[in-house]
């Protein structure tokens, strides 16, 4: 199972969200590529970057900090957030991102995913974030009529090889993730990435033994309730 840590991207920092509140931030650190650079350090062998801004608004205003991780690391980054055009996904594959995640612009535009699926292959993930078991839009803001689960199902059928799967309930909030969501989807046979809540060395325990393909792993590592070597 590959271990995903995970850096936030607001303003140029790097922070860490409460259910997906934009009015709930913590700030860890102004210099996320020096987050990045202890997370290659400590053995990673991939990074989970979020554009916050660019969730919310559409926009890549995080761009020069994105570029600043690539060049300060070797491993391999997946980055999502406010990937809406062929253009935006385009850059940053060639700016050297290793995956990019759509989530908002899998619902809205499919002929763009499946375009960008076509094209890229692997390169492509989704992310598909549950809030009452619908699929949330715009950084989390909007609750969509789509139904998670045959989200998930559609998006195998597509050719979408992964799934970042996020139960916006779980997310910051340190009291584990949703293992029943991981354990259905994952019999769709796609890779599932596991987000938000895995927050103890047990939850990742769980999430392997499920033969669960990743698990994004964000405020526990920042808050030491699990340390990246051990977990690795």
């Amino acid at each position: 199972m590959i271990i995903f840590p995970a850096i936030d991207l607001k303003d140029g920092k790097a922070v860490r969200l409460s259910k997906g509140d934009f009015n709930k931030v913590d700030i860890f650190s102004n210099k996320p590529w020096e987050v990045a650079k202890e997370f290659e350090k400590k053995g990673a062998g991939w990074i989970h970057l979020v554009d916050l801004d660019g969730a919310k608004d559409g926009k890549n205003k995080n761009l020069d900090v994105i570029k600043k991780i690539r060049e300060a690391v070797s491993v391999k980054l997946q980055l999502g957030g406010g990937i809406r055009s062929l253009e935006t996904a385009e850059l940053l594959l060639n700016l050297g991102i290793d995956r990019i995640i759509l989530g908002t612009a899998a619902i809205e535009s499919p002929e763009l995913l499946k375009k960008l699926v076509s094209k890229y292959d692997e390169k492509i993930a989704v992310s598909v974030d549950e809030k009452n078991g619908k699929a949330a839009t715009k950084g989390w803001l909007e609750e969509s009529s789509v139904d998670a689960f045959e989200l998930c199902g559609s998006l195998k059928e597509i050719g979408v090889k992964t799934i970042i799967y996020t139960d916006i309930s779980k997310d910051g909030m340190m009291a584990g993730p949703n293992f029943k969501a991981y354990e259905k989807i994952n019999k769709l046979g796609i890779n599932v990435i596991a987000s938000g809540g895995v927050s103890t060395l047990g939850d990742v325990d769980t999430l392997k033994k499920e033969n669960i393909y990743g698990a994004i792993i964000g405020k526990a590592l920042y808050l030491g309730n699990i340390k990246l070597e051990e977990v690795l």
